[in-house]
C-alpha cells in the first residue's frame, strides 16, 4: 500500500461546494473513468481530505494515473492506493510542480542540464489528464518516466 501526498488546496474542483471540501467517492469514480482509465473492481472511499483506493489495475502506468487523477483535485491532501497491478513496469519518480516550473525545466531537473527537449515524454506520461504542455500549475503532481 502507497500513501501519496498532495496540496489539499490546489487542483481540479469537481461538483459544488467549497475549496475545504474533500469529493465524494462517486465524484472520483467520475474523475478517473473521464480520464479513460480502468481498473478491475475499483473501490474508492473518503474520510476527510484523505482518499483510500483499491482494485487492480492494468499495468503499473495506469495505477499511477488513476492516484494522480484523485490526488489532483481540489480537497484531497491524501491518497492511501492498495492497487494492484495485472502487469508490472517500472516505477515513475513522482514530482510536484512549483512556481516557475515548465515541462521543459522539469525535464533538465530530472534527467540532465540539455535534455530539456525530453520533456514531450514527461507530458505523454501524464496524458490525459494534462491536455497541453503548458497548461502545468504548481502543486500539481506529475509522472516522471526514467528515459
Amino acid at each position: 500500500m502507497g500513501v501519496f501526498d498532495f496540496i489539499k488546496s490546489v487542483g481540479e474542483k469537481l461538483g459544488i461546494g467549497s475549496a475545504e471540501a474533500a469529493p465524494s467517492a462517486a465524484d472520483l469514480q467520475k474523475e478517473v473513468a473521464k480520464h479513460g482509465l480502468e481498473a478491475k473492481g475499483l473501490e474508492v472511499e473518503v474520510s476527510g481530505d484523505t482518499v483510500r483506493v483499491k482494485g487492480t489495475a492494468p499495468s503499473n502506468s495506469i495505477r499511477e494515473k488513476i492516484i494522480l487523477a484523485m490526488g489532483n483535485v481540489l480537497g484531497v491532501a491524501k491518497v492511501e492506493e492498495a492497487l494492484s497491478v495485472e502487469k508490472k513496469e517500472p516505477e515513475n519518480t513522482f514530482y510536484t510542480v512549483k512556481k516557475g516550473d515548465t515541462l521543459w525545466k522539469i525535464a533538465e531537473q530530472h534527467y540532465g542540464k540539455g535534455k530539456g527537449a525530453k520533456y514531450d515524454g514527461i507530458f505523454e506520461a501524464n496524458k490525459p489528464m494534462l491536455k497541453h504542455p503548458d497548461k502545468i500549475y504548481p502543486g500539481q503532481m506529475l509522472r516522471i518516466p526514467p528515459l
